[in-house]
């Protein structure tokens, strides 16, 4: 097995790529449902816990949406959740 460590320009393409981005985007997700069922519930759910649940109650709409964003055109507004600068 080959443990050369990466160069510097497959790591930025691997950061770069479509996929990365939509695992940081989902891995942020679930990051935020585990934070706010924790504090429903009063103690840490731990991060297993927050991404069947997330998966289970959220992942398909979360998806759909992401994908109609990506889809549709340009608009002169900001995606939601985001805000646009002065």
């Amino acid at each position: 097995m080959n443990s050369a460590p990466q160069r510097p320009e497959n790591r930025d393409f691997v950061k770069s790529s479509n996929l990365y981005q939509e695992f940081l985007a989902e891995r942020e997700e679930i990051l935020k449902h585990k934070w706010l069922e924790s504090e429903r519930l009063g103690y840490d759910i731990g991060f297993e816990r927050a991404l069947l649940d997330w998966i289970r109650k959220h992942r398909d709409s979360w998806r759909a949406s992401r994908r109609a964003q990506q889809t549709s055109p340009v608009s002169g507004s900001a995606p939601s959740g985001e805000t646009r600068p002065a």
